[in-house]
């Protein structure tokens, strides 16, 4: 009986499982395709997320070679502006450097200029002038014809060379006295032209002492024979540009310009006259020289003096008080006067 209970039990169990099987696998499977469906949504999403991924390496890789082509072309911009600031470099440097010559070259010129004003300006004024800087103020009797002190002086019969009378020398009225003082008078109209003239210095002809100057003194002192020469030495005169040196006499005039322009050793260029010329000149730039006699030389050497002084105090250089430079400029006046009326100093021996 008990058998028969046990194999009726088992026949209930086997019906059970029989029972539970279908549903569980249909769970079972649920489960799996819900799963599976879960992994492929998990899938799906990595691989959006992927290509996400891909998209911005490829932007990156991009830009990244962008940069770099960037980065190599600012180099070589840079390499080619650094070689092109050093070639400019160089090239001022080399400029500034022959330009520092140049300067220094001129710095010695001028330095030997105002040392040479420096002994002219400050050991000879009017009152008082330097007689190793004017050597005609030095008596000598061998100098018939040019005997003053700083220029000619008018009506001083005692001391000029036309005092003794014809056919009665007086060897004692033509000599100079040891100790002779000139007396001056200032004249207004002049004195006060030159000082509107020194409020404002110029070189300009159209103030009021430029003016009477050119007309009473430089116009008539640089007036030859020659006129087409003459203004081309008075515009050198005051561009500064005019040169004199003397000449060997054995030297032969240079073939740069005719005969009758250039004169020669024995014949002005400027007054056309036959006069032994130991001096030539030359204009500016111009290669031609012109031979000159004592007499034109005196009167061009007038006027440079003349125009050398007023360049000094325009410059401000001349330490003097305004009196005494008015009496300096006279007196340069005075002597392109009397280079003009024909007195000139030679040297001796």
């Amino acid at each position: 009986s008990w058998r028969q209970e046990d194999r009726a039990g088992g026949q209930n169990h086997g019906n059970l499982s029989r029972l539970r099987s279908p549903s569980l696998e249909i769970r079972e499977k649920e489960i799996r395709e819900k799963g599976s469906e879960i992994l492929r949504e998990q899938l799906d999403a990595a691989k959006r997320e992927l290509k996400l991924k891909d998209k911005e390496c490829e932007r990156l890789s991009r830009v990244r070679n962008q940069l770099e082509q960037e980065l190599e072309e600012l180099t070589a911009s840079l390499f080619e502006e650094a070689h092109k600031m050093v070639r400019e470099a160089n090239v001022k440097q080399a400029a500034a450097e022959k330009q520092l010559k140049e300067a220094q070259g001129k710095i010695d010129v001028l330095q030997a200029e105002v040392t040479a004003l420096k002994t002219l300006v400050l050991t000879s004024t009017p009152s008082s002038p330097n007689r190793q800087l004017h050597p005609q103020l030095q008596p000598s009797g061998t100098r018939g014809a040019y005997k003053h002190a700083g220029g000619h002086i008018r009506n001083k019969s005692t001391s000029g060379p036309f005092s003794s009378s014809p056919g009665k020398p007086e060897p004692s009225s033509v000599s100079i006295p040891p100790v002779a003082k000139e007396d001056r008078e200032m004249d207004s109209v002049l004195y006060a032209e030159f000082l509107m003239w020194k409020d404002h210095p110029s070189l300009d002809r159209s103030s009021a002492f430029l003016s009477r100057i050119y007309r009473e003194d430089i116009g008539p002192c640089l007036s030859f024979t020659r006129s087409e020469l003459s203004q081309l030495v008075q515009s050198a005169v005051e561009n500064n540009s005019l040169t004199i040196e003397p000449v060997a006499m054995s030297a032969l005039p240079m073939v740069k310009a005719s005969a009758i322009e250039c004169g020669g050793p024995k014949k002005c260029a400027l007054s056309g006259m036959i006069r032994l010329c130991r001096h030539r000149i030359k204009l500016g730039d111009k290669e031609s020289y012109y031979y000159i006699s004592p007499s034109s030389r005196a009167r061009i050497t007038a006027v440079c003096n003349f125009f050398t002084y007023i360049r000094y105090i325009q410059q401000g250089l001349v330490r003097h008080n305004v009196e005494q430079m008015f009496w300096e400029v006279t007196r340069l006046r005075r002597e392109m006067t009397a280079a003009k009326l024909g007195f000139y100093l030679t040297d001796q021996g």
